[in-house]
């Protein structure tokens, strides 16, 4: 699938608290070192979820140990409490909420980043060395050209045509959007099983994730008759079914925290698309198992 960049627009992403880079040598401060790093992930939240998957494909369990948090913060701003002493540590009289995804120092007892795109890239760039390449070489603008259309031809369009406020031109407008994104990516993934190239890239963990949230998440405020309009993409679904079979991906997909967190944090109206489940994901998933589930799911 060849995906054309489409002009950028303002990220819906809060913008990141930290924003240090691991780099390649001393010189960077922060350099590729295994176990000097550590990551504190909620996968309910999709910035983490999109750590957790590239963090599985590239296998880093043993160079860049997991933290997972729970899925709903338990600070009245939205932040962790097991994140403030990070976050005291590494910026003086630090006021804001201690939010997830944090990769951290284990050396400095500091944080390095906040920013859950650079955390993955990084990961991929400096510790992936005889793994699967996610960001092969010549292809970054297609895979930030799909991050686009993922923010703002899927996520933004959704909320818009889900927000019970709006004008009804306007959410029609947004449905527009989403449809026309969805029916782009159908077009692509009925031609071939990956976004780009012939293995799973950044792209495929990014969509992958995207529609996770928009099944699980934007639905809800949808009605029954937009839902069935989105699921009406059989090849764009079924590449969802099947990458929710792969280990890494589906294995850290909590659907019981998804729908928490949701619930947490949503101040919109349900609508009647909440009836209308796209996929069956907990029949095509490997659930997380062990202590890892039981910190995930606290």
């Amino acid at each position: 699938m060849t995906v054309t960049p489409q002009a950028a627009h303002p990220s819906t992403r809060p913008a990141p608290a930290f924003r240090g880079r691991i780099g390649r040598d001393a010189r960077s401060g922060h350099y590729a070192v295994p176990r000097r790093y550590r990551l504190h992930l909620s996968p309910a939240d999709p910035d983490g979820l999109r750590i957790a998957v590239v963090h599985s494909l590239l296998g880093l369990d043993r160079a860049c140990p997991v933290t997972f948090l729970p899925a709903v913060p338990d600070c009245p701003d939205g932040g962790h409490s097991q994140l403030r002493p990070l976050y005291d540590a590494s910026a003086h009289h630090y006021t804001g909420p201690a939010l997830a995804p944090v990769l951290s120092d284990d050396w400095s007892g500091r944080i390095v980043s906040t920013h859950g795109p650079d955390i993955a890239r990084d990961l991929a760039r400096h510790f992936g060395g005889g793994r699967p390449s996610l960001y092969p070489c010549g292809t970054e603008s297609e895979i930030e050209a799909v991050q686009r259309m993922c923010a703002q031809g899927i996520e933004e369009a959704a909320q818009r045509a889900g927000a019970a406020g709006a004008d009804a031109s306007e959410r029609a407008a947004a449905l527009d959007t989403l449809l026309g994104t969805l029916g782009v990516l159908e077009q692509g993934l009925s031609a071939r099983p990956h976004l780009i190239g012939t293995q799973i890239t950044a792209a495929d963990v990014e969509l992958w994730v995207t529609l996770v949230q928009l099944d699980t998440v934007h639905r809800h405020h949808l009605d029954a008759d937009t839902v069935r309009r989105v699921a009406g993409h059989p090849a764009l679904w079924e590449y969802a079914r099947r990458l929710a079979a792969h280990p890494a991906f589906g294995g850290h997909l909590d659907l019981d925290g998804v729908n928490r967190r949701h619930h947490a944090r949503c101040q919109g109206l349900e609508a009647a698309g909440s009836a209308v489940q796209i996929l069956d994901w907990a029949s095509h998933t490997t659930p997380v198992t062990g202590t890892e589930a039981q910190v995930a799911r606290s």
